[in-house]
């Protein structure tokens, strides 16, 4: 059996289309977990089946901490299960799912990422690497031009993630100080200084809707990606590198100003919202 993780806020239309792509046929076995961040949307109620359970997390907990909510129930059920986490606004278009074939062939993988493209069929995700020295955290087609079965990778994208529970001796989460971006980055590395095997493979692939949910309120996305931006720099790079993206990052909030003053004014809360935590959490300061 397969299991399926996604997170709902509003986006029932979305997740409809998700398992409308799924294989309707017998000797496919699955579970789909969806967890609830709108619980007063009624209208996710209506995909409840044999195959589909409904997780209510009683608010937005935001996409890493519902994750949890889902990895757990799983890891309760089956600590030797395959999951996949798969974005609302994320479909299938091959019914290519031997998860177990690819498994047994590379157990050595303990986090896999997929295809994504959008769409129009344009690659939107291939490979995830990151530059300690520059704090750059960036996308690079890994996979599409190579023979291989898998490459190993810094980082995946949380859109469309394979986690094979077999590796692990207590369920892996993902950090909840992360309440939306960066979440999947921080999960690969944290894993990855832990020795696990984080890779990127062709073998399957997804359609992603990019924004679909996000850009329904700009200012919000931006808060929370700045936010997570910070805190992850914060954690996997030096004063120095953090000092000259912060630079970077305000010189960037003077050019919107003119120009877009929401996404200006969306960094600079979540540059307020970052120190007041440092301050409230009597961090060390990052310029001593």
């Amino acid at each position: 059996m397969i299991y399926f993780i996604t997170v709902n806020y509003y986006s029932t239309a979305l997740i409809s289309q998700l398992i409308n792509s799924l294989p309707n046929a017998k000797d496919f076995q699955y579970k789909l977990i969806i967890i609830n961040n709108s619980p007063d949307d009624q209208t996710i109620e209506k995909l409840t089946s044999e195959n589909i359970l409904i997780v209510d997390a009683g608010c937005n907990l935001g996409f890493g901490s519902a994750c949890n909510l889902g990895l757990k129930w799983v890891y309760a059920q089956d600590t030797n299960a395959l999951v996949w986490i798969i974005n609302p606004d994320a479909y299938f278009i091959e019914s290519n799912f031997k998860l177990d074939s690819f498994f047994r062939v590379h157990p050595e993988i303990s986090i896999l990422g997929t295809i994504i493209c959008t769409p129009s069929n344009e690659i939107w995700f291939a490979g995830g690497r990151f530059s300690k020295s520059t704090g750059k955290i960036f996308n690079v087609d890994l996979v599409t031009a190579s023979n291989a079965d898998y490459m190993e990778c810094d980082w995946v994208s949380g859109c469309s993630i394979i986690i094979n529970f077999r590796n692990f001796t207590e369920c892996p989460l993902f950090d909840p100080k992360y309440f939306l971006y960066y979440e999947d980055f921080d999960f690969c590395q944290r894993y990855l200084q832990k020795g696990y095997k984080v890779a990127i493979t062709k073998s399957f692939s997804v359609i992603h809707q990019p924004s679909s949910i996000t850009n329904r309120h700009l200012k919000t996305k931006i808060l929370h990606s700045t936010y997570s931006y910070l805190i992850t720099l914060e954690q996997y790079t030096n004063k120095l590198i953090f000092s000259l993206r912060l630079v970077r990052l305000i010189s960037s909030i003077i050019i919107f100003a003119l120009f877009k003053p929401d996404i200006a004014l969306g960094k600079l809360q979540a540059i307020f919202i970052y120190w007041r935590r440092r301050s409230q959490l009597n961090l060390p300061r990052i310029f001593d």
